[in-house]
């Protein structure tokens, strides 16, 4: 059972082991959303996560005995870090079974911490089974990452340093995954101050929670499908769904095209890298009715390998129309790319990348294919580009971006 002592204790627990995490006003999502919007920015805390918190707690109220037989759990990266780190500073032994999918920066990082990595299974349902498994073979202790109300405890302290910093928040968004974060979070959040509306963020493609709420009961997901791989989870918690249907007052989930978007607002508005999980919250943002609320984003982790970086990024740019590719139709004959880059030129269009191909028809001398790919301001600026195009004679064709 959850109660404010509880929370009280781990409070204090974790603040051995994390660093403070203040409140950062946005200027920009409070301009987009008519709401003041903070962001609670866990991606900059000890280990890259907010999930030090509960590991650290967890492990603290294990006896010696449980502590001394190795410790063990599954994670699809930020739990892995957070039990890594809490066990090198008890100075036992942790094995972590990872998806096969983790990002390789996390998997480096735990190593990092002195932990052994198991990479098992596609996804963390998997792993986890496969950690039950060794757990009971090797008489190892299993920490949760999700499903366990000690561990919420830890996680469900960073509504205590919010409420602490903002008294008067309205609205706390919260990513989900398995459930123990927002267990804690709106846990605490409602015994401190009812008013407070809770809401979770899921990726659409892995949308148990919000299944499961709609059940009424915990359902297992055939499948997810979600660039937000902290959060990519078929079950959620059943020990502690009960605390998630009595306080959660909502959900909203988001498609990975807006959490791909959301990635570079944050990096070109407030110059920090949040991983695709710590991202729902604040790709929900637009998705809120109210207005003139104090919300705050609760960033959930920055641990993202520079490879998903990349893809995120490109894939964002082409989204916003700030890359796009056209196709024309020329005449083989001298002057003609030239006449193609000065009517771009002239519309201050930036070209990347260039394809020809002469043999798009048998006749080369009726036409050949120049694909340009043109570096823009946004929608605006394309559609001039291509109108200019059109105009000069071109008929260009917008076809899919490739980098």
């Amino acid at each position: 059972m959850l109660t404010l002592e509880t929370f009280e204790e781990a409070a204090k627990k974790v603040k051995e082991v994390t660093q403070e995490t203040k409140l950062i006003y946005s200027p920009h999502f409070s301009k987009e959303t008519n709401n003041e919007v903070f962001l609670k920015p866990e991606n900059m805390q000890r280990t890259g996560a907010y999930k030090v918190r509960g590991a650290y707690f967890k492990i603290s109220t294990l006896t010696d005995e449980e502590r001394e037989r190795g410790l063990i759990t599954a994670s699809a990266g930020n739990h892995a870090q957070g039990v890594a780190y809490a066990a090198r500073k008890y100075g036992v032994n942790a094995t972590i079974v990872m998806p096969t999918t983790t990002p390789l920066i996390k998997v480096e990082r735990t190593k990092e911490q002195g932990a052994t990595v198991v990479l098992e299974g596609n996804v963390y349902d998997e792993s986890y089974e496969h950690a039950l498994a060794l757990a009971e073979e090797q008489g190892l202790t299993f920490i949760h990452p999700f499903n366990d109300p000690i561990v919420a405890a830890g996680q469900g302290t960073i509504a205590m340093e919010i409420i602490q910093e903002l008294p008067l928040v309205d609205i706390i968004l919260v990513p989900i995954g398995g459930g123990g974060l927002a267990t804690g979070v709106s846990t605490l959040a409602k015994m401190l101050n009812p008013r407070i509306k809770v809401i979770g963020v899921e990726p659409s493609g892995a949308a148990c929670m919000k299944e499961s709420l709609k059940a009424g009961h915990v359902v297992k997901l055939p499948s997810v499908s979600t660039i937000a791989d902290g959060t990519a989870v078929q079950e959620p918690g059943d020990i502690i769904f009960p605390y998630i249907q009595e306080n959660l007052d909502d959900i909203i989930t988001v498609d990975d095209d807006e959490i791909i978007v959301s990635f570079l607002d944050m990096v070109e508005n407030h110059k920090m890298i949040v991983e695709n999980s710590g991202l729902l919250t604040v790709a929900a943002l637009k998705h809120l009715n109210d207005h003139g609320k104090k919300v705050v984003s609760i960033l959930s982790g920055g641990n993202m390998d520079v490879i998903t970086m990349s893809s995120v990024v490109q894939h964002g740019l082409i989204q916003r129309d700030r890359i796009f590719t056209v196709s024309v139709l020329l005449p083989d004959r001298p002057g003609e790319l030239v006449r193609v880059a000065q009517t771009i030129a002239e519309c201050n269009g930036n070209v990347i990348r260039l394809d020809h191909n002469q043999f798009i028809t048998a006749n080369r001398n009726a036409a050949v294919e120049l694909r340009v790919t043109i570096e823009a301001f946004g929608t605006e600026h394309k559609q001039q580009i291509v109108e200019a195009l059109e105009q000069k004679g071109f008929r260009p064709r917008l076809i899919q971006a490739k980098l």
